[in-house]
């Protein structure tokens, strides 16, 4: 994908460091402030004060990790994306890419996960990505998560009338994003262009007042538009 700094061009983006190991957050500094366009404000080493962080320092992105003391991760990330206004993206940190956290973060609205051990200039790209609004998911994790939608309970789901705004190829577009399926990937199976699946997928976020493809993919299974194992 290109142009992914959205907003953030020509501005550094500014990040917010939550974990409670000194070491690795020390190692996550020195790994960013090498890059020209990406800033450290801050560092948490606790759930608690990663929120108090986020209200002080108004962070673009939040690189938080699930185990902590006092908060863990999910619940931070719960409350730091909760509410009215502005709200920075929350990127998991993880040490086992099927965390069993990673999908309770990623439904209280983190924008994707990295591995901790991730190698220095994907560190990088993935703060880039997450500022400028992209998701960061993999179409084999999104898969993963699919998997984990077959044994959640969906009591509290909300109500398929929300998906009422959009037209059947908005629809269409979202089952297969639910799928798991890069823009790339849906342009082929649509006979369009990735430029038209992009506008599509925009306006489905917008309509449905979604932050990304993350909670695109939560929504789609919790209004039953996609059931899990439903093959693709």
């Amino acid at each position: 994908m290109t142009a992914m700094n959205g907003d953030k061009v020509g501005d550094k983006v500014k990040v917010l460091l939550v974990d409670d190991q000194a070491l690795l957050r020390a190692g996550f500094r020195l790994i960013l402030e090498t890059e020209p366009d990406v800033e450290v404000v801050g560092e948490a080493g606790d759930g608690l004060a990663a929120v108090d962080a986020v209200s002080r320092l108004r962070p673009d992105v939040v690189l938080m990790d699930i185990r902590m003391p006092r908060l863990d991760g999910v619940e931070a990330t719960r409350r730091i994306t909760a509410g009215d206004g502005v709200h920075p993206r929350v990127l998991i940190l993880t040490t086992f890419d099927l965390d069993e956290y990673v999908f309770d973060a990623l439904r209280a609205g983190a924008s994707g996960f990295l591995l901790k051990d991730t190698p220095p200039e994907e560190l990088a790209h993935a703060v880039r990505v997450v500022a400028g609004g992209e998701a960061l998911l993999s179409p084999s994790v999104t898969r993963r998560l699919i998997e984990e939608f077959a044994r959640q309970p969906v009591s509290d789901a909300p109500p398929p009338t929300v998906l009422g705004s959009l037209t059947p190829r908005e629809l269409e577009v979202l089952r297969l994003i639910a799928r798991g399926l890069t823009n790339n990937e849906i342009a082929a199976e649509l006979f369009v262009s990735e430029t038209t699946v992009k506008t599509h997928v925009g306006r489905i976020l917008d309509k449905l007042h979604l932050r990304d493809r993350v909670q695109a993919v939560v929504l789609a299974y919790e209004t039953g538009l996609v059931l899990p194992g439903a093959g693709g």
